[in-house]
Formats: C-alpha cells, sequence, structure tokens
C-alpha cells in the first residue's frame, strides 16, 4: 500500500481490490459476533464461512496444507471486518490490535504461524501500517464444525 493510501478509508481500499465484506455469520452459540467496548471492538472468533458453509473442514498438516488453511484466514480477515462494521463502521478502524489464531492440527504439526499468515498479509493490504498487529496462535485438537482454523481480532476505533 502507498503512503497516499494509507489514509484511504478501508471501504474504498477493499473497492479497490476488488472485495466486500461478507455478511456476518449468526453465532454458533450464546455470544454476539463483536462487542464495542469504548475504543474498542471484541470481534468473537470467526469461522471460514462462505454462504454458512465452511469453506473448509479438517486439520493443518493432516487433511488442510498450509497452503490450503491461508486463504481460510485470508477470509476471516474480511470477515472480522464485516463484524467491525455491523457494530461500528469499519472505516472507523484506527488499528488492528490483535488476532489470536486457533488452528486445528494433526499431530506433530508445528507450523502454525503460516496457517494464519493470510489473515495478518489480507489485514495489511487493506489497513496498511494500522493493520500490522500483534498476534498469538495455538494448535488445538479439534476446533467448532471441523474448522480448521480461527480468528478473533481486537480492534481500536476512533471515537
Amino acid at each position: 500500500m502507498s503512503p497516499h493510501e494509507a489514509d484511504r478509508p478501508p471501504s474504498e481500499v477493499l473497492a479497490s481490490l476488488g472485495l466486500g465484506l461478507p455478511s456476518v455469520s449468526p453465532p454458533k452459540g450464546r455470544y454476539v459476533p463483536a462487542v464495542v467496548s469504548g475504543r474498542f471492538v471484541f470481534v468473537a472468533g470467526q469461522m471460514p464461512l462462505e454462504d454458512g458453509r465452511l469453506v473448509a473442514t479438517g486439520h493443518v498438516g493432516g487433511e488442510v496444507t498450509v497452503a490450503l488453511a491461508r486463504e481460510p484466514s485470508r477470509r476471516l480477515a474480511l470477515a472480522s471486518p464485516a463484524a467491525v462494521d455491523a457494530v461500528a463502521g469499519v472505516d472507523r478502524v484506527t488499528r488492528i490490535v490483535k488476532v489470536t489464531g486457533d488452528v486445528a492440527v494433526a499431530p506433530r504439526f508445528r507450523d502454525l504461524d503460516a496457517a494464519v499468515d493470510g489473515a495478518g498479509a489480507r489485514y495489511e493490504a487493506v489497513f496498511g501500517a494500522r493493520g500490522a498487529q500483534a498476534r498469538a496462535v495455538a494448535g488445538v485438537a479439534d476446533l467448532p464444525l471441523d474448522t480448521p482454523v480461527e480468528i478473533e481480532t481486537l480492534v481500536e476505533i476512533d471515537r
């Protein structure tokens, strides 16, 4: 992203990339997709859904390759801003503060960061320097609905 693009609203950057925000998926339990508290939006764990269906299932390092896992994580980097947009407006984002990724892994799989790098790359493409985030990644035995990756995001917004 060039310096002059860094000041563009995320909605304009998304449009210039030919991307749109997906519909916010209904919760799979007793929670809401995103909560605003002060200057922060806490986005619940997002799964890579398209038209209500998972785009991939299984365990990374098993049925799901790292390359295949990157695509769902890129999709998740649009699902989280969609949840933000629904409660606060995506153009109010001043910083993607932190991303927490859970990766369903096959035994002995260790390349966890690579499985969620797609999300980080997408955030930086859309939000520029504001999209560079702190991150934590954990490998887990299983995730809901057999999704290979789930991402939770903390976003700062303007007042």
